[in-house]
């Protein structure tokens, strides 16, 4: 029986020291602006995306690996005689999910499994979590058993944030079903989630606090008792009051594990400035 190697793109944006204790390998998405193309987290960090967006005239566009990419790890995982699982973000948000699979069927002597999240950023890192964690403890689980967990830790987890504005959805065309939002979108906070993979509203309300509290209420609803909770704080440019939030949602829900991140550059284009959220894992 082979070993199981983990594969995912950037935008999971788990904590580096995750990727390295689980050595979850990941495959960059690309970043174009102004001609040129930067590697997702290699070539440009968020930090300098977010403070260039404040003063361009232009927004970046992104766009999923290139088949190739996936095909080079998948490769060489598989001579290093690993059998392969990916889990990448939602397919209702990218197309690197269809890069990952087109890249498997151009190496059908490996064993490959791909697996779409339905999710971003650690809502995706807490599936690859749940695998990684159940593999170290059994590394005797065979391929299709790590996909079924994947699959398993999809239905426990999603994403609840507040966007300061819907501009960036829209002109990125990531906007989904809250695109009826955009006519009142003036002095209100959208809260949004992920149905289905995709963008869609969850409330608006005229202040960002008030936003942030309705987030936690609605966190509330879904996580409905069940233990235990894991949450993980993301941000657009805005740590203090990520920090903030987390620290409230902590007091409410009691989580046995917590993580600060920050969101991908390829996911913060879309996202825009001052953006808020909360992933969770509940139940698993």
């Amino acid at each position: 029986m082979s070993p199981i190697a983990l594969v995912a793109d950037s935008t999971v944006y788990m904590p580096q020291e995750l990727v390295e204790q689980y050595r979850i390998h990941i495959v960059p998405v690309r970043i174009i602006w102004e001609g040129k193309t930067y590697r997702d987290g290699i070539d440009i960090t968020p930090r300098e995306i977010y403070q260039r967006l404040k003063t361009s005239d232009t927004l970046p566009t992104t766009s999923q690996p290139p088949a190739q990419d996936f095909l080079e790890v998948f490769k060489k995982l598989h001579q290093q005689g690993y059998d392969i699982l990916t889990i990448t973000l939602s397919s209702g948000l990218s197309g690197t999910f269809g890069s990952a699979q087109q890249a498997k069927e151009m190496l059908p002597e490996a064993r490959i499994e791909v697996v779409d999240s339905k999710m971003v950023a650690m809502a995706t890192g807490f599936q690859i979590l749940a695998v990684a964690r159940a593999l170290e403890e059994n590394p005797n689980m065979t391929l299709e058993e790590a996909k079924a967990l994947a699959e398993k830790a999809r239905e426990h987890t999603n994403v609840l944030f507040v966007v300061d504005t819907l501009e960036y959805l829209h002109r990125g065309g990531r906007i989904g079903g809250a695109a009826r939002f955009l006519g009142t979108m003036l002095n209100l906070k959208p809260l949004l989630t992920l149905e289905d993979g995709k963008i869609v509203p969850a409330g608006k309300v005229r202040t960002m606090r008030k936003a942030l509290s309705r987030l936690l209420d609605l966190l509330e609803e879904r996580i409905a008792g069940r233990r235990p909770v894991r949450l993980a704080a993301l941000h657009v440019d805005a740590e203090e009051a990520s920090r903030k939030l987390m620290d409230m949602a902590i007091q409410r829900f009691q989580p046995e594990e917590i993580y600060y991140t920050t969101v991908s550059p390829a996911v913060g284009v879309h996202l825009g400035p001052g953006t808020l959220g909360l992933c969770y894992m509940a139940g698993l």
